[in-house]
């Protein structure tokens, strides 16, 4: 009669299900299992041992936090960020714990699962983490890295990874950032724009992930042209009552409610943007032949089929009324 994976753990190392991993995948298997323990080597290195642990919905905010090393911009995820996973959770429970270390004070930091980790809070749910002792932030960051790879990154996100690296002298240039990253010029252009918009703008919107390259370049163009004095009053729209621009929203559905929050950014940037005077007009002197333009003091003046003779007389009585 075949023994159970479970029955076998049992005889091996009490009653505890331990399971080693030495593969993402076998990995991968054992969390899906929930597995009370996984010995890991983490970054191919260090054998370590991780704990399931069972945090209570209502302990998660106070017991656990996010790695201050990880990408991933926490104040981004809201119900509409983590929709891709929230519907499961509330239905299902947590499908799979994430993983972190154990800090000095007795708190878990998360380093793979900051989006289950905001989704059970969101769903009041409870929350499963693989917890180990000895991370060291080496390992801590990789494990962080990993997670983010499955999920991709905003670009705002990813241009702070890149100015990071501008910073330290890792990358010289944007050429070298695109041949790091592993992307065009024109990404890691529109990556660092988005670094360089302030955080409550974004937060204008339900999914920053959901922002494209052209509508960052638009924004970072209209929010560059505003003094400083502006872009406070811009910033203070984006803060009133206390609530994010897309919560005041009635639009349904992530595309809808983007394009809403964009108009209303570009309204209020429109209307707080200086004046710009208008255009002088062309007008014409003689039709097919002659039209001025005037620009305050100055006259400019277009004149077609001017022969010598002509030309001649013209710089004659300019010369006598200039002088």
């Amino acid at each position: 009669m075949a023994i159970k994976t479970s029955e076998l753990n049992a005889k091996l190392f009490g009653k505890a299900d331990k399971r080693r991993a030495t593969t993402p995948q076998e990995a991968q298997h054992a969390a899906k299992e929930k597995a009370h323990v996984i010995e890991l080597a983490v970054a191919g290195k260090d054998l370590v041992t991780f704990e399931l642990m069972h945090v209570p919905a209502d302990k998660i905010a106070a017991k656990t936090s996010v790695f201050d090393r990880n990408a991933r911009e926490q104040s981004f995820l809201n119900e509409h960020a983590l929709s891709d996973i929230l519907s499961t959770l509330q239905d299902r429970g947590q499908q799979y714990p994430a993983v972190g270390r154990r800090s000095a004070d007795g708190t878990i930091e998360v380093l793979d699962g900051s989006r289950r980790r905001m989704a059970c809070i969101l769903a009041n749910q409870d929350f499963l983490v693989y917890v180990a002792d000895d991370i060291n932030e080496e390992h801590a960051k990789f494990l962080s890295d990993v997670a983010n790879a499955h999920k991709p990154l905003s670009l705002y996100e990813k241009g702070k990874e890149m100015q990071a690296k501008l910073a330290s002298g890792e990358a010289e240039d944007q050429k070298a950032l695109a041949k790091m990253f592993q992307c065009s010029e024109a990404l890691v252009s529109g990556a660092l724009k988005a670094a360089d918009l302030p955080l409550e703008l974004l937060q204008a919107y339900p999914n920053v992930v959901e922002l494209g390259r052209p509508t960052i370049v638009k924004l970072h163009k209209h929010f560059s042209v505003l003094d400083e004095k502006q872009q406070k009053q811009l910033l203070d729209k984006c803060r009133d009552g206390g609530e994010f621009v897309w919560q005041k929203s009635d639009a349904q559905g992530i595309a809808r409610l983007t394009k809403e929050v964009t108009e209303t950014l570009e309204q209020w940037m429109a209307s707080l943007a200086p004046k710009q005077k208008a255009a002088s007009q062309k007008i014409e002197l003689v039709k097919g032949r002659a039209h001025y333009v005037r620009k305050g003091s100055h006259l400019v003046l277009n004149l077609k089929r001017i022969d010598d003779q002509l030309m001649d007389e013209l710089f004659e009585f300019i010369q006598s009324k200039m002088d």
